[in-house]
């Protein structure tokens, strides 16, 4: 019975991580293509509305399983949810800089693009700033257990950061001020979080009722131009990471097989993987111009989100070009196996 409750809790973290990568992919799809354009479609709206939980969710589910790690010695913790996001993080900028190399170099010349490439490992580069800043969220929380500090001290210095009107013009200072209070209450509040997902499972038309109020409250404020205030910002960003939480408790009810579920357990693979596809499909059909600014975004966000899945398929068929998405043996401080299911989605992306 306890192993069975821990398969559902996984299924349903899957599920809310694939709900969290699919509003990702859709908020830079959409916008690449409104500025691209020139002009805003239909998405736009749906973009706005997500606004507020988009990230805060991925950051709390990140934190969920921070309890069944936390207490690694500092090698193998290091390992886990440092040099596996750097893995990434390097592999993946150079390939970004080797395919946009001929355009950067036609305005920078090629010393302006070995200096943009360089600077990305001090400011993150385009859209792999939250495999950056993880790790950086993993180390200081690992720092904050090992001196013991309260969490209730921890979790109201960083909601003052997040209220606070933060903006330093560093990418990693600014997102650590308004991203951490999320990641952290996903580890402090996880034995509620899961309880919160198993009453909902027992409640299909209650935490049906709640789901359509939280998205009436959150449109409203979106539509109304108040979400991005202080103090309301972080409300909603709360509120709508525990309403994604619940729509993915009730959609793992309803359909196990769900397509967020196995979106969710390859979202490593989509998260690093998707500008490729998106950048083409917005070129290809902007420049074909038979169809409508929203439908557009449609496609290209469809198209960022299952062609990376296809490459995924394809290294898993043939064997080859597994680095792209796992961590070879050279690239580990400690090659021991995880410990248990839960710790290999300890994180939204992370091992």
């Amino acid at each position: 019975m306890a192993g069975a409750q821990v398969k559902q809790r996984v299924d349903w973290v899957d599920t809310a991580k694939g709900i969290c990568i699919v509003f990702v992919v859709m908020m830079h799809s959409v916008l690449g293509v409104e500025a691209a354009a020139g002009q805003t479609g239909w998405m736009h709206a749906i973009v706005a509305f997500a606004k507020p939980f988009r990230m805060p969710d991925f950051f709390m589910i990140s934190g969920l399983f921070l309890s069944t790690v936390i207490q690694r010695d500092w090698r193998l913790y290091l390992d886990r949810k440092v040099v596996h996001f750097a893995y990434f993080y390097v592999l993946w900028v150079t390939i970004q800089f080797a395919l946009k190399a001929p355009s950067f170099a036609e305005d920078f010349g090629w010393n302006g693009v070995l200096q943009e490439y360089l600077w990305s490992f001090i400011q993150p580069f385009g859209t792999l700033w939250f495999i950056y800043l993880l790790p950086i969220f993993f180390v200081t929380a690992k720092l904050l257990h090992t001196s013991r500090t309260p969490h209730w001290a921890v979790l109201l210095v960083a909601a003052l950061l997040q209220i606070a009107p933060i903006e330093t013009g560093s990418m990693i200072i600014d997102e650590f001020a308004e991203r951490f209070v999320f990641f952290y209450a996903g580890y402090v509040f996880a034995p509620q979080i899961f309880r919160f997902a198993a009453w909902a499972r027992q409640r299909m038309a209650l935490s049906l009722g709640l789901f359509a109020l939280w998205a009436l409250v959150n449109g409203s404020f979106v539509f109304a131009g108040l979400s991005d205030l202080p103090v309301l910002s972080l409300a909603l960003g709360a509120i709508g990471a525990v309403a994604v939480i619940l729509a993915s408790t009730l959609l793992q009810q309803a359909w196990s097989g769900n397509f967020f579920r196995s979106l969710g357990q390859h979202s490593l693979v989509v998260y690093l993987a998707f500008f490729l596809p998106m950048a083409v499909s917005r070129v290809i059909l902007l420049k074909l111009g038979i169809l409508d600014i929203g439908t557009i975004s449609v496609l290209v966000t469809a198209a960022g989100v299952i062609c990376p899945m296809i490459l995924y398929w394809l290294v898993s068929r043939t064997g080859y070009g597994w680095f792209l998405f796992r961590r070879p043996g050279w690239a580990r401080l400690d090659t021991r196996p995880a410990q248990s299911p839960a710790a290999t989605q300890a994180a939204s992306l992370g091992e």
